[in-house]
Order: C-alpha cells, then structure tokens, then sequence
C-alpha cells in the first residue's frame, strides 16, 4: 500500500497557474498508476489526469492544454502543472494511487480559483 500527501493547493485569480504536488511513501511507486481528481462541492468525484508506469498520460476533456501531469519515479512524486485557471476548476484535488483494482488516497488540497 502506498501512502500519499498533496500540497500545492490556494486561492488564485482567473487565469493564473498552481502546481499541485504528491509525494508517496510506503512502497514500490514506480509501478503504480498515478491521478489527480477532483471533487466539487455538491458534485462527485472526478479524474483530471492520469499517468502510468510508462509516462502514458491522460486527461478530462475540461483540461487538455491547460493541466500538465508529470512523475518523478526516483523521488516518489506526481505532479499536477494546472495553467490557465477557470473558476470551474476550483475543488479539492486528490492525489491516488492505482494498482490492481486498489486505490490508495491523499487527504486533498484545495484550489480556489477566484477573482
């Protein structure tokens, strides 16, 4: 099982960046698939991105060329590069690792985005 913390998160105006960051412990990083996801109030939780043991990267339609997600396997890091921010991305975002049907979580950070 891995454990896993975010940070990264704040209050941002329109149109500004954030980096988000997730650093995990507790096992063999490298193999996992990592995400961001993020819950809205009021919504469910949803992916933003992902990326495999390979590099492989995928994203939600809402934040394709605006969000970036990168890995650091040597460092047990995920990274969420978030440009361009909307109003509509203000959630808390979560960090999750993915590896044979198990899900492991972060606690979240929050990203406000707001003028």
């Amino acid at each position: 099982q891995v454990q896993l913390v975010e940070s990264g998160g704040g209050l941002v105006q329109p149109g500004e960046s954030l980096r988000l960051s997730c650093a995990a412990s507790g096992s063999i990083f490298s193999v996992y698939v990592m995400g961001w996801y993020r819950q809205a109030p009021g919504k469910q939780r949803e992916l933003v991105a992902d990326i495999t043991s390979g590099g492989s990267t995928n994203y939600a339609d809402s934040v394709k060329g605006r969000f970036t997600i990168s890995r650091d396997n040597a460092k047990k890091m995920v990274y969420l590069q978030m440009n361009s921010l909307k109003p509509a991305d203000t959630a808390v975002y979560y960090c999750n690792a993915h590896l044979l049907g198990r899900d492991s979580w972060g606690q979240g950070t929050q990203v406000t985005v707001s003028s």
